[in-house]
């Protein structure tokens, strides 16, 4: 699930392909761009910023681009075969010399003016991994609606940039809270730890082909897609429940006896989940 360690990775492994390399191929297939032709410009960069790509080319444009929830970047040698996913799928092919880089399953891309990036990533929150970074703001951020339930918070990118639904959960757990626990309830002490906490697990993954949150080799993640298996701190079934509004639900999941809070009713797996305090 692409989050903002997962985006970093990608935007560094398109960088060294692409960067300071004349575009030979250039293929947008989406109707608002499919007329654009960038064949012949250097590229000049690829940066991240939270769960966003920019592909900086030159001639003040930017291809901007988001991978959501299963999109892909994938880069491949003259000759390789394309892989990441059926031809219609395809969104983007951007070509050189000895790299081709292929956007599977893009949501989101557009081509704007270099000048115009803020219109794009502007409403973001503090970048986790960027240089943008300001616990104090995030702080700030998160307190505008108290209210609001963590995990909600957590992914509301606007409070800050990079968490997505596997941080979530394992943030709640290591914060031992439960998702569903308002912002303004938090302990005083665990919401000024939240910032680093966040920023430290994302640091620490940044590099890793496989995320872990927990230290350990034979379990990666604390609670995030481990319902119902035991708790790795207490044995208890782990839970998972949706959390959010229509569209917008995602698994939040957690442990009833580590983490303090509310809780739904029941989880998906029709057990029962009680507010643990």
């Amino acid at each position: 699930m692409p989050e903002g360690d997962t985006v970093h990775q990608a935007a560094r492994r398109l960088h060294a392909a692409l960067a300071g390399k004349v575009l030979t191929v250039s293929d947008l297939r989406v109707p608002a761009h499919a007329t654009a032709d960038l064949t012949g410009r250097t590229v000049l960069a690829v940066a991240p910023r939270g769960k966003h790509l920019l592909t900086r080319i030159e001639g003040g444009l930017t291809l901007h681009s988001h991978l959501q929830m299963d999109g892909a970047w994938k880069i491949y040698t003259p000759g390789q075969r394309w892989s990441g996913g059926p031809g219609h799928q395809i969104r983007a092919v951007l070509g050189t010399a000895d790299r081709t880089a292929v956007g599977y399953r893009l949501p989101v891309l557009e081509l704007l003016r270099t000048a115009d990036e803020q219109r794009a990533v502007g409403h973001l929150g503090p970048d986790l991994l960027g240089p943008d970074w300001d616990p104090d703001r995030v702080l700030e951020n998160l307190l505008r609606d108290p209210a609001l339930p963590l995990g909600e918070a957590l992914l509301d990118q606007r409070n800050l940039a990079g968490i997505g639904n596997v941080y979530k959960s394992e943030v709640c757990f290591l914060l031992r809270v439960t998702p569903w626990l308002p912002v303004g309830d938090l302990p005083a002490g665990h919401l000024t730890r939240l910032p680093a906490l966040a920023k430290r697990l994302l640091e620490a993954n940044r590099d890793r082909p496989a995320r872990n949150t927990t230290g350990r080799r034979e379990q990666n993640l604390f609670v995030y897609g481990r319902a119902p298996r035991p708790c790795l701190r207490c044995g208890t079934p782990v839970r998972v429940a949706g959390q959010g509004d229509g569209s917008r639900e995602r698994p939040a999941y957690w442990c009833p006896v580590c983490q303090w809070g509310p809780a739904p009713a029941a989880d998906h797996h029709g057990g029962r989940a009680r507010t643990t305090g």
